[in-house]
């Protein structure tokens, strides 16, 4: 390193200090010792290092009491200081106190060298994301954008300031909310904003794999360690390694499984299905659920010892219903990304169509925003703003059963009908509706203009069989 990173280790026992030093030393970083938590405290102030490598159990002070008067140092230290907490095996709840003070990771004892050089290299980079940070907190103050994220109401500013806090840090977070609420956004926007942007972001959905297979998409596993397993094939862990993993859908994951995650969690280590040897990994980890998180607990949908690993913070997306008063950006947000994805140059949005969206209640949130966007962008002429009339047709009546028979932009379908019959139904109606235009229609109905000419052929094959 040409600029040597300043490495604090703070360690009462003399052995475990001297070997910690000479280790760190040899890495490129230029090391300070203390003893224990007053020297190290002295040692902070004086020498102001860029990490903190400390013990949590030691004499006169120790590492919780360590944290909190750097905590409240603010200022007076490196404003990008990160700690790394020493723990003995059984110490994992002190370790989650840390976390919550602060502390930018923990490491357990005997201290693994693997691990701790790669947490000493995020940490290193993590400097040069605070910088990144405060680019997209100046954004966030001029445009109220963060991320993916959009909103400048009191609910979404609170967010906003406590993904700010934790995004640089290696802290688990849960992310509740209904479906539709922007929960995936969240942990893209954490990842974005963390050290770690430049390595995966890998989503599992929990309630969408087979219970059989779970284990397998998660941890991975080895060739013949079930029937069908003919190679290895690394789990969502490994594919995420050295990134982050959201967990979605959480307490929707089998009892067994959570247990063997919650090992990972305090571990870092996993065991591929039907493997000998562990394997080592660095992953953040973030959930999410659409549940109540402690109804889900005494429910028994969630491991309570888990639920507590993962909940070091929580942030709760609210429905858009209780902040309506960021309609209207998120709106003008997502319009510019329609244009660009769909290559239309649509502009601004008609204040009847405003007063429409503003007086329904958005059961499906931002993700049932953002296909009413999505399509009225494409059926709205170019340099025209949307307006009523690209809504969906019997928008905001509530039910679907209000809607009218005699509305030829309704698409019935009876109870006992295939699944095929229904998508037929829909293919047939979108397209007549589009003047028989198949690019229009493909675009609505989300799927390629082959796949139109394909199902279209195969409904004449079928019309032609039976009038034959």
């Amino acid at each position: 390193m040409h600029n040597p990173v300043k490495v604090l280790i703070i360690e009462d026992e003399p052995h475990a200090l001297m070997g910690l030093a000479e280790l760190i030393s040899g890495w490129g970083y230029r090391t300070e010792t203390a003893r224990d938590g007053v020297e190290g405290w002295e040692k902070a102030l004086a020498w102001d290092p860029a990490i903190v490598v400390t013990d949590l159990k030691m004499p006169r002070m120790d590492g919780i009491g360590l944290l909190t008067k750097l905590a409240e140092a603010g200022s007076g230290l490196n404003a990008n200081l990160a700690v790394i907490v020493l723990t003995a095996m059984g110490n994992i709840e002190l370790a989650v106190d840390a976390m919550k003070l602060g502390a930018y990771d923990f490491l357990q004892k005997p201290v693994d060298a693997t691990r701790l050089r790669t947490i000493l290299a995020n940490a290193t980079r993590q400097r040069e994301t605070e910088i990144e940070l405060e680019v997209a907190r100046r954004r966030l103050r001029e445009t109220g954008v963060l991320g993916g994220l959009v909103g400048s109401s009191k609910p979404m500013r609170e967010i906003f300031g406590l993904i700010e806090q934790i995004a640089s840090s290696n802290v688990s977070v849960l992310i509740t909310g209904e479906s539709g609420t922007g929960k995936e956004l969240v942990a893209r926007t954490l990842h974005t904003l963390s050290a770690r942007k430049a390595r995966p972001f890998v989503a599992v959905n929990c309630a969408a794999i087979p219970e059989t297979l779970i284990e397998s998409e998660i941890f991975g596993h080895e060739k013949g360690a079930f029937t069908g397993a003919v190679e290895r094939r690394a789990g969502c862990f490994e594919l995420a390694n050295g990134g982050t993993l959201l967990l979605d859908e959480l307490a929707e994951m089998p009892a067994g499984t959570q247990a063997k995650l919650l090992r990972v969690l305090e571990e870092r280590k996993l065991r591929r299905l039907g493997a000998r040897t562990e394997v080592d990994v660095d992953v953040r980890v973030l959930a999410a659920t659409n549940r109540d998180p402690d109804k889900a607990v005494a429910e028994g949908h969630l491991r309570p010892d888990l639920y507590y690993r993962l909940n070091v913070f929580h942030i709760a997306m609210p429905p858009l219903r209780e902040h309506m008063e960021d309609l209207p950006a998120m709106v003008e947000a997502m319009i510019g990304e329609m244009n660009q994805k769909h290559g239309r140059n649509v502009s601004g949005v008609a204040p009847s169509m405003y007063d429409r969206m503003m007086s329904y209640d958005w059961p499906g949130n931002a993700r049932e925003l953002r296909n009413t966007v999505e399509r009225a962008v494409v059926l709205c002429p170019d340099g025209a703003p949307l307006d009523v009339g690209h809504l969906p047709p019997g928008f905001g009546k509530g039910q679907h059963s209000e809607l009218l028979p005699s509305d030829p932009s309704v698409v019935q379908v009876r109870v006992g009908s295939t699944v095929g019959e229904a998508e037929q139904a829909l293919i047939l109606r979108t397209l007549e509706a589009m003047g028989q235009n198949k690019t229009r229609a493909a675009e609505i109905l989300g799927v390629s203009l082959k796949t139109l000419h394909n199902k279209l052929k195969e409904y004449n094959r079928s019309s032609g069989d039976q009038q034959g």
